[in-house]
């Protein structure tokens, strides 16, 4: 068994001692909640800042994402316009009769009253079937770009 060392200091019991040691006591005990409170606080707000934090990550990825769909359907939407505007153009010339006479004339071989028609080999790939090639990609880039938009 172990022995307490002696000392030559002898303890009062009186009551000024016993109200001294109690507020020591006291004093002690505030402290430690004082830092358990403190130590509790700051797991709050680290588990705060990390959940705010995490959010924020992911409200800017999702930004990213969708100013990437943005700059890909603004490309669309020039493409989709120019394709538009081809086709207005194609219309209105459809609407002029002598065009339609001469798209007629080159494309089915079809002629004038009196007129002959002599097919050359390099006339297979004539004005009006370029002017149709473009047309056709014109649809077919719109078609593209709107079954893009449906996925």
């Amino acid at each position: 068994m172990t022995q307490k060392p002696q000392t030559n200091v002898a303890r009062l019991d009186n009551d000024y001692a016993k109200e001294q040691t109690a507020q020591l006591i006291k004093a002690h005990r505030q402290a430690v909640f004082r830092r358990r409170r403190l130590g509790l606080i700051s797991i709050v707000a680290a588990v705060i800042f990390a959940f705010v934090g995490f959010q924020l990550y992911n409200d800017y990825q999702q930004v990213k994402k969708l100013e990437a769909i943005k700059t890909e359907t603004v490309a669309d939407h020039e493409i989709v316009a120019a394709n538009v505007k081809e086709l207005e153009a194609e219309v209105a010339r459809l609407n002029d009769k002598d065009y339609v006479a001469k798209l007629a004339r080159s494309r089915f071989f079809y002629s004038k009253d009196g007129e002959t028609v002599y097919p050359l080999p390099d006339q297979n790939a004539s004005k009006a079937d370029k002017e149709e090639a473009k047309v056709q990609k014109a649809l077919d880039d719109t078609h593209s770009s709107t079954a893009a938009e449906k996925q």
